[in-house]
């Protein structure tokens, strides 16, 4: 049995939904906005878990789930918080922490375990992880110092800027007018790389398998090219295999089944990594190009290899 974890509605999730209904393999929806009508009844025996979910009156047993697909949201911003009372705000509180706690410790194939995406919780400890499996990092400045900061500059002249945090953020040029606004970084440090110009690769690692899609774009962040009037155009793309093999050796490291890593193809000839997504919303590309990630995360799931604790 599969389990499913998260909004049935969000299109990375019914992408994978749907692959597991056409491929023929058993799931279970654990929709997080329906906590009211599940319940999770669960035991550490020894080494192993036992116990059962009841959702909506279907039963399954804890023992009988070989692989499972994470993609909550937060949540303190579940619409069905907005205007509940304390008693309902703690069992929701309670229904995920021993729901997170299940699948960090459920054996068998989990996307993805909370230990393994901490890392993406600060992109300057996350990037020496990467740079320890071999990729290059563009030179780096994260400060609060408005001075280092025009320093910086002075010296690369063209410079990005983007949050420390896994909250995403828009990738923007630190030009004249976010110099005037430098400031206001005394209050939260703020990550600055050296601008690379290239062509964009973001490489899904499902299992141990890299599936790539080559990005070319005229905007610093082609995630947001078509809303400022650019242009994105993305391909799939056979990575070399040397790559490929230290793009899944980055993921296992990280101990991700399922890692969006972003790369770029530098004009100067270098492969530079910025990070590794834990939970990558691969619609966007598959929208694109057609590149068959759900069916790939589903056939992983369907498997439901053993992977660390």
């Amino acid at each position: 049995m599969i389990v499913i974890c998260g909004i049935a509605s969000e299109e990375p999730i019914a992408l994978v939904t749907h692959e597991l209904e056409r491929l023929g393999f058993p799931y279970l929806m654990l929709h997080q906005r329906d906590f009211l009508d599940t319940s999770l009844d669960l035991e550490v025996v020894g080494t192993g878990i036992q116990g059962r979910l009841v959702h909506h009156g279907r039963a399954v047993d804890c023992r009988s789930v070989t692989a499972i697909y994470s993609r909550l949201m937060e949540w303190r911003l579940l619409p069905e918080l907005q205007h509940a009372g304390d008693g309902e705000r703690q069992l929701c509180q309670s229904w995920h922490e021993a729901l997170t706690s299940w699948i960090e410790i459920a054996p068998g194939c989990v996307m993805n375990r909370a230990a393994a995406m901490a890392s993406n919780q600060s992109k300057p400890y996350q990037a020496q992880l990467i740079r320890r499996a071999g990729f290059t990092i563009p030179e780096t400045l994260v400060t609060n110092d408005p001075d280092l900061v025009r320093e910086f500059r002075a010296r690369h002249q063209r410079v990005i800027y983007k949050s420390i945090s896994a909250v995403r953020s828009i990738v923007r040029f630190l030009d004249d007018e976010a110099l005037e606004r430098l400031p206001l970084i005394r209050g939260c440090p703020v990550q600055f790389q050296r601008y690379v110009p290239g062509v964009n690769v973001r490489v899904h690692v499902v299992d141990g398998t890299p599936i790539a899609t080559r990005v070319r774009t005229d905007r610093v962040d082609y995630r947001y090219a078509h809303r400022d009037g650019g242009r994105a155009e993305l391909t799939p793309w056979r990575l070399p295999p040397e790559l490929a093999d230290r793009c899944a050796a980055l993921a296992a490291r990280l101990g991700l089944t399922l890692a969006g890593i972003d790369l770029l193809l530098g004009d100067d000839g270098e492969v530079y990594c910025f990070e590794v997504n834990p939970s990558p919303a691969f619609s966007y590309y598959e929208a694109h190009t057609g590149q068959p990630i759900a069916h790939a995360i589903a056939r992983a799931l369907g498997r439901g290899a053993s992977t660390p604790v």
